[in-house]
């Protein structure tokens, strides 16, 4: 016999929250059953049902691409298209979030838009072409919390990126820009010096 548990405790068994169990019900991908009070009631059985780190059929498959400026468009469409045939070729429906922006910058909306998705349990399954597409830096931490959340995520090819060189000496141009609005207050012409010799050598390393 099924046992059936409220909204709360349905919430915490999927690790998501009441709201995101309320949103599923609106667009249909969970369905409770309801008592003569009009609450709600979750199958514990259904709930549970399936391994571990599948992608549950109320979960999304979502793909992110990124590239760092604007003279990268063509990569991104690229990226686009070898997520599209992947997750074809594996018969996932998937969902596209696209950034463009630097790799060091973590405000950008696409990268919003994908954490907001696996914190409230929306997303099952994350699919990257490359690790550094998602951050430079940091990318372990949205790995743990894929962990945590029950998200597989999959990554296409596990070496180096072939634009690598290229968006770190971006990402070193735009930490250089940091740094200098911070010292710019203190009109020090050593510091202005130190800050333009650092980005011409920058830009020197990037045409060689």
């Amino acid at each position: 016999m099924s046992k059936l548990v409220s909204i709360s405790m349905a919430a915490e068994a999927l690790g998501v929250s009441t709201s995101t169990l309320r949103r599923w019900e609106a667009s249909g991908r969970l369905t409770p059953t309801r008592t003569e009070g009009g609450q709600r009631r979750y199958d514990v059985t259904a709930l549970h049902s399936g391994p571990r780190y599948s992608a549950p059929s109320f979960r999304k498959t979502v793909s992110y691409a990124r590239v760092s400026s604007h003279d990268h468009r063509a990569d991104l469409e690229r990226q686009k298209q070898v997520l599209e045939l992947y997750c074809a070729s594996q018969g996932w429906t998937s969902d596209i979030i696209t950034d463009l922006g630097s790799g060091m910058n973590y405000r950008k909306r696409g990268l919003k838009r994908l954490l907001d998705g696996i914190v409230e349990g929306e997303v099952g399954r994350l699919v990257l072409t490359h690790k550094d597409r998602l951050l430079r830096f940091g990318a372990e931490l949205v790995f743990a919390a894929c962990q945590v959340k029950q998200v597989e995520v999959v990554i296409l090819n596990l070496g180096e990126d072939t634009t690598f060189e290229e968006e770190l000496a971006s990402d070193v141009l735009e930490i250089i820009t940091v740094f200098s609005a911070r010292l710019y207050g203190s009109r020090s012409h050593r510091n202005q010096k130190l800050i333009d010799g650092m980005r011409t050598a920058v830009r020197d390393s990037q045409c060689t």
